[in-house]
């Protein structure tokens, strides 16, 4: 393909592994501005007056309505980072596809008072909480919980922010009950950690998007040696159609960029219905759990009132 060539998307270049370059276009061109070139200056100029235009120009027309010869123009994108201009516009339409809701947010919405913010917060959690209610099949859930009753080892995984930290909260709530429960948020770890899992033990995965690579080559790795799988992801993606139990739910995201994401709320929540689950369903084995927890932490600390359980 010439670099002529319009209309690209942002799918047509891979992310760049092990290569040098740079991955942030629009970050490099206000990191440059001021270094270049003064012919370069003038594309540089120009392409931030009109992020949204170089998709669908050619090499001639960004030359053209710069003032300045191909070559400067390709000698631009390489200071940039980028090979030649077909790089950076793919590299620039990746970039616009995930931060026009940035560029274009208004400051102003970040002067909210704590007040408004927590209303916000919490408005947002009980809408989350309530969509996910109306979409959990429990057949799916029981399934889940019979799955965790008969595991020898229940391995959690998120991989990301929420999804990590979901799965490490997870693995927090089912050791207290008994089990050998561990997390891990290492993509690389997570795929040994797979691949040691067998017919006897559970890997119960959680991922907002279902299609992280790791997360979807965990769950073939440990199906693969018999392990029984479970996710907590949206439906119709990869990793529900690579998991034995999908406890599917699809949470639309806040459009406000300030506010962090609502569905781990939804996640915790069916994280903590099934441990109470599986507690209730095992409870002569769960109460002794507890209270030796309780008695070892009243034993550590020498407090005996009313308590989070090693919290």
């Amino acid at each position: 393909m010439s670099d002529d060539t319009p209309e690209l998307q942002p799918a047509d270049l891979p992310p760049k592994k092990g290569r040098k370059g740079v991955v942030d276009v629009i970050s490099a061109l206000h990191l440059h501005d001021g270094s270049l070139a003064a012919q370069e200056q003038k594309v540089a100029d120009y392409v931030k007056q009109n992020l949204e235009d170089i998709s669908a120009i050619t090499i001639g027309d960004l030359a053209e309505r710069c003032g300045v010869s191909k070559p400067t123009v390709v000698r631009f994108c390489r200071s940039l980072g980028c090979d030649g201009f077909r790089e950076f516009k793919l590299r620039l339409v990746q970039n616009l596809a995930v931060s026009m809701q940035y560029l274009s947010a208004e400051a102003e919405q970040s002067a909210l008072g704590s007040s408004a913010a927590l209303n916000q917060v919490l408005g947002a959690l009980l809408a989350t909480t309530n969509a996910m209610r109306q979409q959990i099949d429990t057949q799916a859930l029981n399934a889940a919980k019979n799955a965790l009753l008969t595991t020898r080892h229940l391995l959690f995984a998120g991989i990301g922010g929420g999804s990590s930290m979901v799965a490490h909260d997870a693995a927090n709530r089912f050791f207290r009950l008994g089990f050998p429960s561990f997390a891990t948020s290492d993509s690389y770890l997570l795929q040994m950690r797979a691949a040691t899992l067998t017919r006897d033990d559970v890997l119960f995965l959680i991922s907002a998007s279902g299609e992280a690579d790791a997360i979807v080559g965990a769950a073939e790795i440990a199906r693969g040696y018999g392990a029984t799988t479970i996710c907590i992801t949206k439906p119709d993606t990869r990793l529900a159609a690579v998991t034995n139990i999908q406890i599917a739910v699809d949470i639309p995201e806040d459009s406000d960029i300030y506010k962090p994401t609502a569905s781990r709320y939804a996640h915790l929540t069916l994280i903590d219905a099934l441990a109470m689950s599986v507690a209730q369903e095992m409870s002569a084995e769960t109460l002794e759990n507890l209270r030796r927890i309780r008695a070892s932490l009243t034993a550590y600390h020498g407090r005996t009132g009313p308590q989070p359980l090693g919290d």
